[in-house]
């Protein structure tokens, strides 16, 4: 599976990811039991879908963490409207760098 295939996946999934959370978040903050359970169907197929990459699995999702992590954090900041400080940007650079030595360091 070539790479920029598996970069879209990795995007496609933290999207399912977050949105999922998202959805299960809502609805225990009052939507109810239909969010929650739409969040639990969304969150399983983006196990489906980041599974689809044929890495080796603390690679694959080594990786995908760096998607996840910069996803949740836009997704805070641009749906949710919120604040993110500094810190948390400077962590989001660590998350990434490291996701990056998984995958172009030693092979």
């Amino acid at each position: 599976m070539n790479n920029l295939y598996s970069w879209f996946i990795f995007v496609v999934a933290a999207l399912l990811e977050i949105s999922g959370d998202a959805m299960i978040r809502k609805g225990l903050r009052g939507s109810g039991i239909l969010f929650i359970s739409i969040g639990f169907i969304i969150l399983g197929s983006y196990g489906l879908v980041v599974n689809s990459v044929k890495w080796d699995f603390s690679k694959m999702l080594g990786v995908y963490v760096g998607f996840f992590a910069t996803g949740s954090i836009l997704y805070g900041r641009f749906v949710f409207k919120e604040t993110i400080p500094s810190s948390t940007w400077a962590g989001l650079i660590v998350i990434v760098l490291g996701g990056l030595i998984i995958q172009f360091g030693q092979k």
